[in-house]
């Protein structure tokens, strides 16, 4: 052993080491027969192109020099009635570890169980050891770990004070568990992270994959910054980006190690994927163009011949034509609509049977929808929705809109087209 090992070593809690490991130096300490030691996952910053933090991994090996899982590890702790003290291990061996890591900026995501937050004696050895490496809170993220509290109101007051601390707070495995909507407004983290489950599904179904940006917008919205693990595939990496998400982890990424990320590698690979993302959303847009364009023909042409006197029962007939044309609609200035909805197709009315209910539209308001609010705000031109979910038969859809003169009266014509997406990445 050097001599600057040995004065780490001394510096380092009771019953830690040194070993040497690729060429790099790291803290070890024994639990009963297991050597355990840290690696770093790195997270990267979809924007930036770089690694903002690193979260630290335990690892585990027995007499024999062989891996134990993590797992194993604390389900034997849990068994022998140890979590917590376990938990501690693991963290001061990651404080220690991280400090050796050499990041100057990045944050440190230490997982935390949830015991560990509310007994004061933990609390305090987790800043007595901050102290001690000189590590301050803010460089700091407290996953609080998918785990049923036993009191969550307590759990929420010691999150509270740990930010107050200027510790971050991150929600981990978010849509897993315990860890739901519930949990965001109690606990009110800062950062909260999509378990891989959801990417997972969201890779392999349609419905989950339009559903996960609005989560994210919903996160947003609710002030908290979204980090999506477990991307593994180009494919899974590319509906990150997709879905808006701040940051990401996962193999795609960078494999738990002991070092630093290579800075260059994540920067090309996030740079080249970003590239990779823009020009198949160029041809997404392209082909949503060229797909509007016969609707957008024959709803110019119909609004043109509603605005001459033309009953709308007539000039919407060549838009329903169209393959996946659904309904025509007239609504006046303030939204209300005039008359029922003009199907043309039988096969249409009879599938819109299983929403009957919602069949006569006759008199409803539709002033809280965007196509209207467009039409009125810039009129004598056709506006186009995204994609949403309509109420008449919960499908997919996009509406295209225009305000125009009818007789003496504005008026907004609205065509709803059926939309599913043809192909998503």
């Amino acid at each position: 052993m050097t001599i600057a090992q040995q004065e780490r070593t001394a510096s380092a809690p009771h019953g830690f080491g040194v070993e040497m490991t690729s060429g790099l130096e790291r803290f070890t300490v024994q639990h009963g027969e297991l050597t355990l030691s840290s690696v770093f996952q790195p997270i990267f910053s979809l924007s930036h192109m770089r690694a903002v933090g690193y979260e630290g991994l335990l690892r585990a090996h027995d007499a024999l020099d062989r891996p134990v899982s993590p797992l194993d590890v604390f389900g034997e702790a849990a068994r022998l009635g140890d979590v917590l003290q376990v938990d501690k291990l693991a963290q001061t061996l990651h404080l220690e570890n991280f400090k050796v890591l050499g990041a100057e900026r990045e944050w440190l995501f230490l997982n935390v169980h949830p015991g560990a937050l509310t007994d004061p004696y933990l609390a305090a050895a987790l800043l007595a050891t901050l102290k001690r490496v000189d590590l301050p809170p803010r460089r700091i993220v407290l996953e609080v770990l998918e785990h049923r509290a036993e009191d969550l109101e307590r759990l929420a007051d010691a999150v509270r004070q740990f930010r107050e601390r200027g510790f971050l707070i991150a929600l981990d495995d978010f849509g897993a568990g315990h860890s739901n909507v519930e949990r965001i407004w109690q606990l009110n983290p800062d950062i909260v992270k999509l378990d891989r489950i959801m990417l997972s599904h969201a890779a392999h179904r349609a419905d989950m994959a339009t559903i996960l940006p609005g989560l994210v917008a919903l996160l947003h919205e609710a002030g908290k910054l979204v980090l999506v693990e477990g991307v593994e595939t180009e494919h899974e990496a590319q509906m990150a980006l997709a879905c808006n998400a701040d940051f990401v982890q996962g193999f795609f990424f960078g494999r738990p190690n002991p070092g630093a990320a290579d800075a260059l590698h994540a920067t090309t690979c996030i740079s080249e994927l970003t590239e990779r993302y823009r020009d198949q959303a160029d041809a997404r847009e392209r082909r949503n163009a060229s797909r509007l364009a016969p609707y957008l023909r024959a709803f110019e042409r119909a609004a043109e011949r509603l605005a001459a006197g033309e009953p709308l029962e007539e000039v919407c007939w060549n838009f329903l034509a169209l393959d996946h044309a659904a309904r025509c609609f007239l609504l006046d200035a303030k939204g209300k609509q005039a008359g029922r909805n003009v199907v043309l197709r039988a096969d249409r009315a009879a599938h819109e049977t299983r929403f009957l209910p919602l069949a006569d539209a006759q008199g409803a308001n539709w002033l809280r929808r965007p196509y209207f609010r467009d039409a009125i705000n810039a009129p004598e031109r056709v506006h186009v929705t995204r994609p949403y979910l309509s109420i008449n038969e919960a499908l997919p859809c996009v509406t295209l809109s225009v305000a125009t003169r009818v007789g003496e009266q504005t008026c907004v014509l609205c065509g709803d087209i059926d939309w599913v997406d043809e192909e998503r990445f």
